[in-house]
């Protein structure tokens, strides 16, 4: 299964792994090496802006986690296309934040499931576990 991780999953994956709900730990550890977990670029963003004006504080610089990510656990980074930019103008106005909205737009582009504890993800056509 492939898996798009929220910007607070990646997060609490990193650091709190406590916080992650039972389904999306295994999910997200996956002993069995059946998923494939991706972070969007649009998660990078958001935390990049979210460190700068002090809404976000994390243990290291955000391009060490990921690569601490990608070497220990195989995390693939999804990057923003047209199609992605695109299908968010068919979103309807349920979710006003525009890094959520990319981010389901993506999940709904390439079919992948979402990692999310924001249950007002429900409410789009996409695949959605916590």
């Amino acid at each position: 299964m492939n898996l798009l991780l929220d910007t607070h999953t990646f997060i609490w994956w990193d650091n709190n792994s406590f916080l992650l709900s039972p389904k999306a730990f295994d999910l997200i550890k996956d002993e069995r090496n059946e998923n494939t977990i991706y972070l969007s670029v649009v998660n990078v963003w958001e935390i990049q802006i979210k460190s700068q004006i002090g809404k976000l504080s994390l243990n290291a610089p955000v391009d060490e986690l990921i690569k601490e990510q990608q070497e220990k656990n195989d995390l693939r980074i999804l990057p923003i296309n047209l199609a992605h930019a695109l299908k968010v103008g068919d979103l309807a106005l349920y979710h006003k934040d525009p890094f959520d909205r990319l981010l389901i737009a993506q999940a709904i582009v390439e079919g992948y499931t979402l990692i999310s504890k924001d249950d007002i993800f429900e409410q789009y056509p996409v695949s959605v576990v916590w």
